[in-house]
């Protein structure tokens, strides 16, 4: 957890809880459990559980601390929607995401259902908490049927690890990251699943963003695709100050 963060997309990461468990192929080369794994009885370490769920009720307050401006990306190293993680803690979640309006709260899960029932015991999804899922191969393109019905002014979708090709269905999202798989046991990324999808967002004028194309060396091989990078945002979001702009779903 930091008030930065290097991966692309976002620019800190949050995490009120860690741990998860795998429920589908994305998960097989989990980098938050590699990482975690590590320091499993560890008296003190932060993962001393490894990655099995934990609940950080100390930080929920931590980015009412942060004053400047950022995108924060809430749950890098868990889901908040895991079923071992109670609804009242995650209410508890969207409170401080509501009070720190000056951020915009990058919410991922490969669990939509629980995310939408959790929509829909909540008295409003507030604006600047955005709404995204997993998808790693056409099995799994439903999740984001599902998330069509979270009322964030933002949804999108992470296709990484990208898996296979996909047809997606862009009416009503609004962003979609694509990445290959990094570390060891990395499955490889063929470089047509990508260029499809970036196409199908070109022409749905849907942003497009390319994060990398992983391996077990994952900065040699770059994040470039076609001789450039692709980094675009949400179109309405003010990169300057991460402030909403007015969008019509």
């Amino acid at each position: 957890m930091s008030s930065s963060s290097k991966i692309e997309w976002t620019e800190a990461t949050w995490n009120p809880t860690t741990g998860c468990h795998k429920i589908s192929p994305g998960c097989a080369n989990c980098y938050a459990e590699r990482f975690a794994e590590r320091w499993r009885g560890i008296p003190g370490h932060p993962y001393q559980q490894g990655f099995d769920v934990k609940i950080w009720r100390e930080r929920l307050t931590m980015p009412l601390s942060w004053k400047k401006p950022r995108l924060i990306f809430v749950d890098s190293m868990s889901d908040l929607f895991n079923d071992k993680v109670p609804e009242e803690f995650i209410k508890d979640v969207f409170s401080t995401m509501r009070k720190a309006n000056w951020h915009q709260f990058q919410l991922l899960t490969k669990r939509p259902k629980r995310m939408l029932e959790i929509a829909n015991n909540i008295e409003d999804w507030p604006s600047n908490v955005w709404a995204g899922v997993s998808i790693e191969s056409q099995a799994w393109m439903w999740r984001s049927e599902v998330l069509k019905e979270i009322p964030a002014r933002i949804r999108f979708l992470s296709c990484e690890p990208l898996l296979g090709s996909l047809k997606l269905s862009l009416e009503n999202l609004h962003w979609v990251i694509v990445g290959g798989e990094s570390g060891v046991g990395a499955r490889p990324m063929d470089i047509e699943w990508v260029r499809d999808i970036r196409d199908q967002c070109l022409k749905a004028d849907v942003p497009f963003f390319f994060k990398q194309w992983g391996g077990v060396q994952k900065k040699k091989q770059g994040r470039e695709l076609d001789g450039r990078t692709w980094d675009d945002l949400p179109k309405n979001v003010d990169t300057k100050t991460n402030k909403q702009l007015s969008l019509h779903l």
